[in-house]
């Protein structure tokens, strides 16, 4: 069975359609263009911006006119990441997808279902005839993965609504309130170099980690793979005398790195020495992580002739700085007991040719404390003597218990399920906190189906909960 052929198919053929769209972040083009043939194809009035989004307006349907004119919202791209044997291009390629059960994977990449989904739910609405809606606006935002900057782009005068629907949340059943607000650490310093001396080269690497969503997955305990090859080299530097080359870890500002390698010299003497230590390291580390990183795997294979290696004395400064950086869960919040307040993802190290790049996204739906880890972080630092900068700073966006589309909801879902759905806040980047402060006449929640893994190859999105939330939103669109 195709996924076009799954139930909502009005949902699964739009969501299909977007799998063949590639639409990593800053590669969006393609896919607007698609969404303003689609505005053209069904007679509806569009509008694009300088940011590059996307707005499609719908009128009412009779009788529906002075309802409150509503806002949905979804972003087009996706996390470009990928298994290391998996050959595929995100600028080109089409994400291959899998039914697998009661779940919709793709064939080890990211599925996109973070926001396709929302997407393929929101053009499904534009081209229902059986909702009972009043004025619509379809909000489709650029870039949101990579600084959120389509949201940021928006004009004061471009939305016209009153309350605004997300559709970027990930838990059926779940009505999100509010989100972590983030930023960026950007750290940058530079190292001696020595030229490589005789020896044998190597590469060290760390794969098989689940990595995931920053923000959504940081309590779970799993593996970074910065901070693993950073202990492992501090210690393999003890036990063998190795001097480091290069080291390349993660990829993406909001992803959990997953695989880590490091280019490293040892002296002949040393070389039965190192093999040794590495299969202990394995060892150890697939013990440690047995319950959250089972596929864990590190590996020592030959590597070409190096020029030049890092000195000895930048070498220890330098990974204990990587490996002592504050990474994880920082504090949990008192508003939502069992959801992170504030973390940090410690998410790409970069270090070559007398240069060392690190970055980091921290987390917290509270500004203030954020602004405190943020100074933690740029005085962690100056062991190194780096240079620290905060970029892409994004508020959080804070609970109103006093919402009229969050009473609409409850009851929305209420009357559907027969059960009470969970209101809760996310530890993730929802675009809500920085669109609520461009426009602080609006009413929003944020709503989604059921999708694990997200940012990850393992990302997959349950086929019922896609049903369950499209029937949610069509009635909650008929009772505002």
């Amino acid at each position: 069975m195709k996924i076009s052929e799954l139930s909502p198919k009005i949902v699964w053929k739009h969501f299909y359609d977007l799998t063949q769209i590639p639409r990593p972040s800053g590669y969006e083009k393609e896919v607007t263009d698609f969404l303003v043939q689609f505005a053209k194809n069904n007679e509806l009035e569009y509008q694009e911006d300088k940011a590059g989004n996307v707005l499609i307006r719908k009128k009412a349907v009779n009788g529906r006119e002075t309802s409150r004119k509503v806002i949905l919202q979804s972003h087009v791209d996706m996390v470009p990441q990928k298994n290391s044997d998996k050959e595929h291009d995100f600028t080109k390629d089409a994400i291959e997808t899998i039914i697998e059960g009661d779940w919709v994977k793709a064939n080890n990449t990211t599925l996109g279902a973070d926001n396709g989904v929302g997407v393929a739910a929101s053009l499904a609405v534009l081209e229902s005839t059986d909702i009972q809606h009043g004025p619509l606006e379809v909000l489709f935002t650029v870039s949101e993965e990579t600084g959120m900057d389509g949201a940021f782009g928006l004009e004061p005068d471009f939305l016209q609504g009153d309350i605004l629907i997300n559709l970027d949340s990930e838990e059926e059943g779940e009505l999100f309130v509010g989100c972590a607000g983030g930023v960026d650490a950007n750290i940058s310093w530079q190292y001696r170099v020595e030229p490589a001396s005789a020896g044998n080269t190597y590469q060290i690497a760390i794969k098989g980690l689940k990595g995931g969503h920053s923000g959504l997955d940081i309590h779970l305990g799993r593996g970074n793979a910065n901070k693993i090859l950073s202990q492992m080299l501090l210690d393999l530097k003890k036990e063998c005398d190795i001097k480091i080359s290069a080291f390349h870890g993660g990829n993406m500002r909001n992803a959990i790195p997953r695989e880590a390698l490091a280019v490293v010299m040892v002296r002949d003497c040393n070389v039965e020495k190192l093999k040794t230590a590495i299969d202990n390291k394995q060892e150890i580390y697939k013990s440690r992580f047995k319950d959250t990183e089972p596929d864990l795997t590190i590996t020592l294979t030959e590597h070409d002739t190096i020029d030049s290696v890092m000195s000895a004395y930048d070498f220890n400064k330098t990974m204990e700085a990587i490996n002592t950086c504050p990474d994880g869960p920082i504090n949990m919040s008192d508003f939502m007991p069992g959801v992170v307040q504030t973390s940090t993802n410690l998410s790409v190290v970069k270090i070559g040719e007398g240069k060392c790049e690190v970055q980091l996204l921290l987390r917290s739906s509270d500004d203030i404390e954020k602004k405190y880890l943020g100074r933690e972080i740029k005085n962690h630092f100056k062991m190194v003597e780096a240079k620290t900068e905060f970029l892409g700073d994004y508020p959080g966006w804070q609970p109103d218990t006093n919402s009229a589309i969050l009473a609409i909801a409850k009851n929305t879902y209420s009357q559907l399920y027969h059960k009470e759905p969970v209101v809760k806040v996310i530890h993730a980047g929802l675009e809500c906190g920085i669109i609520g402060g461009k426009y602080s006449n609006l009413d929003m929640i944020s709503i989604g189906p059921t999708i694990q893994h997200p940012h990850s190859p393992d990302e997959k999105v349950h086929i019922g909960s896609v049903e369950k939330f499209w029937n949610f939103l069509k009635g909650l669109l008929e009772a505002v």
